[in-house]
């Protein structure tokens, strides 16, 4: 069992149960899955872009990723419907306290100028969405195989119904939110 599955059963079940005042422990929240999604827009032109992309999120995640295709037909951007345009993977269990943990403690130190994520990056209903600007900051990826800098969305869903108690949720894991 990882350390922050381990953590979430002692230490923040507690914690919010204090802060909060739940009656039940089923009410405290708790991390539902993790998305991560690789936009990738030239993949239009060059299928090996998608390739090398999904390698790279698999990489990351340890597990197999799902091609995203456009929903709507786009002229500007010579895109029609059904065209493969990105790669998402959803972590859920084991693999999503382990990614968690690798994000936190291990990539975004690893951020160059790093002073924490965006505190107020909540959509209303306790998910917390982020950005991350380059792969790189994976210690999974090396420097010297990758083809080009690419970004990716990290999409946190809780179980939580309001934002401040998913972001009490998130400072119990320790992630680093900016002052």
């Amino acid at each position: 069992m990882s350390r922050l599955k381990e953590a979430y059963k002692n230490e923040i079940v507690d914690g919010m149960t204090k802060k909060f005042g739940y009656k039940n422990i089923m009410e405290v929240p708790k991390l539902d899955k993790i998305v991560v999604n690789m936009g990738v827009g030239e993949a239009k032109d060059n299928a090996k872009v998608l390739e090398s992309a999904m390698s790279d999120l698999e990489t990351i995640t340890g597990q197999k990723g799902v091609l995203t295709k456009a929903k709507k037909s786009i002229a500007n951007f010579k895109l029609r419907e059904g065209m493969n345009i990105g790669c998402k993977v959803t972590l859920r269990g084991e693999k999503m306290y382990d990614f968690l943990d690798r994000l936190i403690n291990l990539a975004l130190p690893r951020v160059r100028d790093f002073r924490g994520v965006n505190p107020n990056a909540f959509d209303g209903r306790g998910n917390y969405a982020l950005g991350i600007k380059e792969q790189l900051i994976f210690p999974e990826i090396e420097y010297d195989k990758i083809d080009k800098v690419r970004g990716m969305d990290v999409i946190i869903v809780t179980t939580a119904k309001t934002d401040e108690e998913a972001r009490e949720l998130l400072t119990l894991f320790n992630m680093p939110f900016a002052k």
